[in-house]
């Protein structure tokens, strides 16, 4: 499927305290970056907000400026060259390029989302041809409509002559197939909680990719345990420390010589650093 990507990265993010959201780091990269990047094969990569460092990005701002969704699309589809388009928002961490594929799937007619596959998180063979696009739902069955990929024709025709303000109201009556997808593709940060929990998905990643590398049951890794420990480490005794404990911790693991309660001891041991002046740990 040729297409074009746009990416809505404006916005006063209000819930975040008017920071610019879509500049926000999550996992050594910015949300923009992570959207653009699950776009890798888009022909054009039109970005709708002010310029920030992305590769390839073609810059574009809607009038009027902080008019919402709708002013932004149609300047975004103004640059679009393919006849297929992305259309998506500049601040979803989970999102992969396999998810904006199986949209396309969705929306060619090669597969649909639809009753109990779309419920259990998968996809349909259809057998039917190209629909007018497909939009990701989220776990309550709701329709996220800066997540999909759509004909640009039929955008055109359908911004010709609306005059809401409504993504919903612009692209609900075009009946896309609803896509629910395994993994949250379509999860957003609009708050700082989401914003962190952003972050433990990328720890979650890391650390699965880890124990794969290193031959480790991930079963075995009691990440929050050995968090609450770093934490304690770093707070009670110095920063370069904390790593440094987990990583002795690891080896007498793997030795077999730690204790069954090793991180309890070592949480108190940082605990009471300050008052014992390091006596314990020195023995002076």
């Amino acid at each position: 499927m040729a297409y074009d990507a746009v990416i809505l990265a404006g916005g006063a993010a209000r819930r975040l305290g008017g920071v610019d959201k879509p500049g926000l780091s999550v996992g050594g990269r910015s949300l923009l970056e992570i959207v653009a990047a699950a776009v890798p094969d888009a022909g054009r990569l039109i970005v709708v907000g002010p310029e920030r460092r992305v590769p390839r990005a073609l810059y574009v701002l809607e009038e009027p400026r902080g008019g919402g969704p709708v002013p932004a699309l149609r300047a975004g589809l103004a640059e679009v060259r393919a006849p297929w388009v992305a259309l998506l928002a500049g601040d979803m961490p989970l999102l992969r390029p396999a998810h904006v594929a199986a949209l396309q799937s969705a929306a060619s007619g090669e597969l649909a989302a639809s009753g109990e596959s779309a419920a259990s998180g998968g996809l349909a063979a259809s057998g039917r041809g190209p629909a007018s696009g497909a939009v990701l739902v989220d776990d309550g069955g709701r329709e996220q409509w800066l997540a999909g990929v759509w004909r640009a024709d039929v955008l055109r025709e359908a911004l010709r002559g609306y005059e809401g303000r409504s993504l919903r109201g612009l692209l609900g009556p075009l009946a896309p197939v609803r896509a629910a997808l395994p993994g949250r593709p379509w999860f957003d940060c609009d708050t700082m909680d989401d914003l962190e929990e952003a972050h433990m998905n990328v720890l979650s990643e890391w650390t699965a990719l880890v124990c794969a590398e290193l031959g480790i049951d991930p079963a075995r890794v009691d990440r929050d345990l050995i968090l609450d420990l770093t934490k304690e480490v770093a707070h009670g005794v110095a920063r370069p420390a904390a790593p440094l404990t987990a990583y002795l911790l690891g080896l007498a693991q793997g030795a077999g010589t730690a204790p069954e309660d090793a991180v309890a001891r070592l949480t108190a041991l940082a605990g009471s650093w300050n008052e014992a002046g390091g006596e314990k740990l020195t023995g002076e």
